[in-house]
């Protein structure tokens, strides 16, 4: 059933488009990311969506009685309630049917109550209608739900008022939550939590029975929790039907089938102008140059492929290599004033090394990055880095800028000797172009710092970078730009992170540090989950033998994968040579077409067009059954 309907909704600030013809449909149990670049809508089709926000044209029908819930980015809960109290209030509707049930209890306990069936008949059917809407059990609910958010038993009595700013917008998505809406739109909903809390919450939207729309920068969770993907550019949306990783693979054969039908129409393009130069003087071959003049014009010409926005691209050099030995750490407690977060740690990192630090908030892992830089000294231990380790550092708090300068002179002031317009390019690459260059450092977003001093330290060209939440305030797209950088980069990597998805991509060691200090796991973040999750159980073990003969089964199916694909890669060899043949012998006919003895023979002339046009159709199949099959073997290799 259809809640919700969002036909090309365009929305514009002053007289610049920020998207339009943005359309999409919200079932009763969709589970829907939003995605595309910062600054390109998201929130804000979010709160138009829950009606706080005006739309310039378009269309949104929403389904009688159906209730939307919206928590915007870094929300919090403001009241003075105790915190358990104040989600009980989202339960007040129960509280009122339960003391409708007791004075109905009392009444039929009654036995000089007159119309004794009629009031039986109301409690039979209250009390149904309390027990569907869990009247029995909306405190236990509350409980998991706090507990889940990371608020245990002893705080429940505490004040909303004497809470954090992070644990308010905890707070705030708990209660959110508990109100059970039809549709639910959160907006970077797992800003503020710890992996054990998002992890959490992934388990808890799978059931969640309402429909959902996010906007997240965390590419795991959308993988974990969305089903469906809408893309929102400037110009258009587009709509998935997979997570995270599908729209990712889907994107990609989109824009190569894309790229390839441009690219054959831009070369007919050139092939058709460069004949009608060629032939519209020439008074035998003119009526045909001017058809092919009015067949150009009435062309439907592609857009070049690509992004309505230009994108990050940037890289991580260094000046000279380590020595093998990069850091070592030696039974650390690390702490303030002499009170220890954790203890011990200890570490080996190895030249070229990518390792991940994860751990509960609060836990110290920033404190321990600052301790081995010297910037805190340790309670206890020892860290010593290698011969010719040059590190260089990205703060999550970004307090390596100058709120007093500009873009251009947080740069330029560190390279004075650089021309100018070097110092232009390299922001450039980091989307500060033009005037961009002229802000102040202090008027920056968050995201604008983030690439501000990504800039920073991409000039450094040190070989052991340390990294505290690098993937804090970018937009997936910059995201999976500093992945590769740091995949490809020359040099060692340590860093912290709550993000699995750049702990599974780059990490080939993730440290997992508590209160008892730290645990090395050889591996992924998949590997780390797959070594911490609980051992299985009497029946998953039973469950592990009978997957015995369907490993035997998954191994034919493999080896006859196999011979499909090497049968379709037969297939598109073939194709492709098919149509090299073609283009070989439609540049011997074009040749003949430009013979002297040939523009002057309008038969000859005829024949040799007709056999082009013939091969020109036949290749067009022959293009159409190799991008089909392209995209079949593809398949087989993703």
């Amino acid at each position: 059933m259809i809640l919700l309907q969002a036909q090309n909704i365009t929305k514009n600030f002053g007289t610049k488009k920020l998207f339009s013809n943005v359309s999409f449909e919200v079932q009763d149990n969709s589970r829907i990311g939003l995605v595309g670049r910062n600054g390109v809508g998201k929130s804000t089709l979010l709160k138009i969506i829950s009606d706080q926000e005006s739309y310039n044209d378009g269309n949104i029908a929403l389904k009688k009685d159906t209730n939307i819930g919206y928590l915007a980015q870094d929300s919090g809960l403001n009241s003075d309630s105790e915190i358990f109290s104040e989600m009980e209030h989202v339960f007040d509707y129960l509280k009122e049917q339960e003391k409708r049930m007791h004075s109905l209890e009392e009444k039929i306990a009654d036995p000089s109550t007159a119309d004794y069936d009629n009031i039986l008949k109301q409690y039979d059917q209250l009390q149904n209608t309390f027990r569907q809407e869990n009247g029995y059990g909306y405190q236990s609910e509350i409980r998991s739900v706090l507990k889940g958010f990371g608020f245990d038993e002893n705080v429940w009595h505490n004040k909303i008022s004497t809470l954090s700013g992070g644990e308010r917008s905890r707070l705030a998505m708990a209660k959110m939550l508990l109100e059970h809406h039809d549709i639910l739109l959160l907006d970077e909903p797992t800003n503020h939590l710890d992996i054990n809390t998002v992890e959490w919450l992934e388990s808890y939207l799978k059931g969640y029975r309402g429909a959902l729309v996010i906007v997240s920068h965390d590419q795991y969770f959308l993988d974990k929790v969305v089903t469906e993907i809408v893309e929102i550019n400037q110009h258009s949306s587009t709509h998935y039907s997979g997570n995270y990783t599908f729209y990712l693979q889907e994107k990609k054969r989109n824009q190569e089938v894309a790229w390839k039908h441009y690219e054959e129409q831009q070369a007919e393009i050139k092939k058709t102008e460069e004949y009608i130069q060629k032939n519209i003087v020439r008074a035998s071959t003119t009526k045909m140059a001017q058809s092919r003049r009015k067949k150009l014009e009435h062309m439907d010409v592609l857009d070049r492929p690509g992004s309505d926005q230009d994108s990050v691209h940037f890289s991580f050099d260094i000046d000279k290599e380590s020595g093998n030995d990069v850091l070592l750490v030696k039974n650390a407690a690390i702490g303030y004033d002499d009170q220890i977060m954790s203890e011990p740690i200890n570490l080996d990192v190895k030249k070229g090394e990518r390792v991940g630090i994860i751990g509960p908030n609060g836990i110290g892992k920033s404190t321990f990055l600052k301790s081995i830089l010297g910037k805190i000294p340790m309670i206890k231990g020892t860290s010593q880095f290698g011969a010719n380790v040059q590190v260089g550092y990205y703060d999550q708090n970004l307090k390596g800028l100058d709120p007093k300068k500009d873009v251009l002179h947080e740069i330029w002031d560190i390279y004075p000797r650089l021309d100018e317009q070097i110092i232009r390019k390299r922001l450039g690459a980091f989307l500060f172009s033009g005037d961009d260059v002229l802000k102040p450092v202090a008027g920056l977003s968050g995201g604008e710092k983030a690439r501000l001093t990504l800039t920073k330290l991409s000039m450094e060209n040190d070989n052991f970078l340390v990294m505290d939440e690098p993937t804090n305030h970018l937009d997936i797209d910059s995201k999976e730009v500093l992945e590769d950088a740091l995949k490809n980069f020359a040099g060692t990597v340590l860093f912290v992170s709550h993000d699995r998805y750049l702990l599974n991509t780059l990490a080939d060691r993730i440290v997992d540090i508590g209160k008892h200090g730290s645990k090395i796991y050889l591996g992924d973040y998949d590997y780390y989950v797959e070594k911490t999750t609980d051992k299985p159980t009497e029946t998953e073990a039973e469950q592990n033998v009978s997957n015995v003969s369907e490993k035997k089964m998954q191994y034919q199916q493999s080896k006859e994968q196999q011979k499909q694909e090497r049968k379709l890669r037969r297939q598109v060899e073939d194709l492709e040579a098919q149509i090299a043949e073609l283009e070989t012998k439609n540049a011997a006919i074009q040749k003949e077409m430009v013979k002297d003895e040939n523009l002057t023979s309008y038969s000859k002339l005829a024949d040799l067009q007709k056999e082009l046009d013939e091969n020109k159709a036949q290749q067009d199949k022959i293009e159409e059954a190799w991008t089909e099959k392209s995209i079949e073997l593809e398949d087989f290799n993703n």
